[in-house]
């Protein structure tokens, strides 16, 4: 009797394992058919917007005409410090600068020129009068931005300049007080130009609203800047501003970072008050948005993110201090596995594989290759988290929370030409009459995911992650591939740290990146590889060229 029910769980086991095979074998399949697919498809569309921009020539942006804009906030504070030049000759090049470039771009949209240039006659006077090493010293103490102009997005509040967020029913609405980080800023010593370009409430990889119009790529003006800080990055970049302040829910600081070739950081959540970034009071418990500084060059990102978190969280979280990377661990994912989204394209794969061959000669061990099984899920978990950020309904907030849009109103009237709003937020709100992800699954996910990646970091590792499946694509082009910011997005799900750091121009003049991931409040990590990296591989190459004389 024994062994027939032996024999017969044997048979049983042997069925099982056959049908589980089978199994794989069939998911194995489905995935080659995806995939190939997938490929077509990305073949497709590519083909599509070649044909359709063949025609169009880029514009040229013009050289710049006086070497100091192209110099680091670092190197114009020296400059301050030791009377090579004024804070007005300073603030006047740039304004200049903006005038040069931005009817080509069109990144700037409210501008306060001549408040500027009253503050940076201020800031001479103090100096005039500082005829001590000491009294100078006295000046710069607290302010490690003194002199420095800077752009921020227009829906982060600054006082006296326009607040629409993109939406036409805001049209004319000025902020009547500067949001927090902005604040900070500006209590560092930054001088504000003015205000840039933003998709409609943020919430979009693309640069274009009814109010202002489309933001254009500094590179190649056929491409998008990115968003929804891209007229931030676009006009930093061109060397419109020395300094641009992002913010950061789903890639918004790094995509247009990456896609500008600059620096971008986004800081761990939690570090900065959101108080002033359109709706929200900085009361919210809970939020994936965080801010952090757009800029040329690695050396300036130490000083703003001082400026932006204070100097007791600074102290805190060692900010600015050396940083022995020989001693970190190292790991990068080449590949995240979400069908949804484009595969990494052969260039960025080679600067990946790149960027890895550098680190192996700086430290024993070479980087380790991690696969982050949740990291599929990326565009779901950042979907569901984004339903759990307080008071920014966006259907309401679409409304400038006077009134809820309906969709069903709204889709009609965008197909025959009468909607106030832009096809990204339609489609999300549409997205919003999809069915919900399932919030059991979405937390166990998220948990595991951030357990996972906060053991393999720690406090002194880091990863390297791709910044896009491409290279930056041309106008209106990621409409037809709206899942691939969620390589940047799953950080903001984790609360994490990332820099987005610049390597170099393709064959074609844009830029190629990596984004450097490290453990919650190892900001400095981050940058710390992102300086190594800008000695290696060159960091920002200016989209023109350089100088007239």
């Amino acid at each position: 009797m024994g062994g027939k029910y032996k024999e017969k769980l044997e048979k049983e086991h042997i069925k099982k394992n056959r049908i589980s095979k089978k199994s794989k074998i069939s998911r194995s399949c489905l995935s080659y058919v995806i995939s190939f697919f997938r490929f077509i498809y990305d073949i497709i569309v590519s083909f599509i917007f070649d044909y359709i921009y063949k025609n169009t020539p880029p514009k040229i942006l013009p050289p710049v005409e006086d070497q100091l804009v192209l110099d680091s906030c670092i190197t114009i504070v020296n400059k301050i410090k030791n009377r090579e030049v004024t804070c007005r000759h300073i603030v006047e090049c740039f304004i200049k600068r903006i005038k040069q470039v931005n009817l080509i771009l069109n990144a700037v949209v409210d501008t306060r020129f001549d408040k500027a240039l009253s503050e940076a006659d201020e800031y001479d006077k103090l100096i005039e009068l500082a005829d001590t090493e000491d009294k100078m010293n006295l000046i710069f103490d607290g302010k490690p931005l003194f002199g420095v102009p800077f752009t921020s997005k227009e829906s982060t509040g600054a006082n006296g300049m326009a607040w629409t967020f993109g939406l036409l029913s805001r049209t004319g609405i000025k902020c009547n007080e500067d949001a927090e980080v902005v604040k900070s800023l500006k209590t560092a010593g930054a001088i504000l130009l003015g205000v840039t370009n933003v998709p409609e409430l943020n919430l979009w990889c693309e640069t274009r609203n009814k109010v202002y119009g489309q933001t254009n790529n500094p590179f190649n003006t056929n491409y998008s800047a990115g968003g929804s800080s891209g007229g931030e990055a676009c006009i930093v970049s061109a060397c419109g501003s020395p300094l641009g302040l992002g913010t950061d829910i789903g890639g918004s600081a790094r995509i247009p970072a990456f896609n500008c070739g600059i620096f971008g950081h986004k800081l761990t959540t939690g570090l900065i008050n959101t108080k002033g970034m359109t709706f929200r009071k900085g009361t919210e418990k809970h939020t994936m948005v965080s801010a952090g500084p757009l800029t040329r060059y690695a050396e300036d990102l130490i000083p703003t993110i001082k400026a932006l978190i204070g100097p007791e969280k600074s102290l805190e979280l060692k900010i600015g201090q050396e940083v022995e990377l020989s001693s970190l661990k190292y790991y990068y994912v080449d590949e995240p596995n979400d069908k949804r989204v484009s595969p990494i394209s052969d260039e960025l794969k080679i600067a990946l594989e790149l960027v890895l061959n550098s680190i192996t000669s700086i430290t024993e061990l070479p980087p380790l290759k991690v696969k982050l099984s949740s990291i599929r899920y990326s565009y779901s978990l950042w979907r569901y988290w984004m339903t759990k950020e307080e008071g920014t309904d966006f259907a309401t907030a679409l409304g400038n929370n006077q009134k809820r849009v309906s969709v069903w109103l709204e889709v009609p009237k965008f197909i025959v030409g009468s909607s106030n709003h832009t096809l990204a937020a339609i489609l999300k709100l549409i997205d919003m009459e999809l069915p919900k992800v399932n919030s059991t699954w979405a937390n166990a996910e998220t948990e595991k995911l951030s357990n996972e990646i906060s053991t393999l970091l720690g406090d002194d590792g880091v990863l390297f992650f791709p910044s896009s499946p491409t290279t930056v694509k041309r106008h209106y082009e990621p409409f037809l591939h709206p899942y691939n910011f969620s390589y940047w997005a799953i950080f903001n799900v984790l609360k994490l740290p990332v820099t987005q750091v610049p390597l170099g121009l393709n064959k074609d003049g844009l830029p190629l990146g990596i984004q450097v991931v490290a453990g919650k409040n190892q900001d400095r990590l981050c940058i710390a590889i992102a300086k190594y990296l800008q000695q290696t591989f060159g960091g920002w190459k200016p989209p023109f060229t350089k100088i007239t004389n």
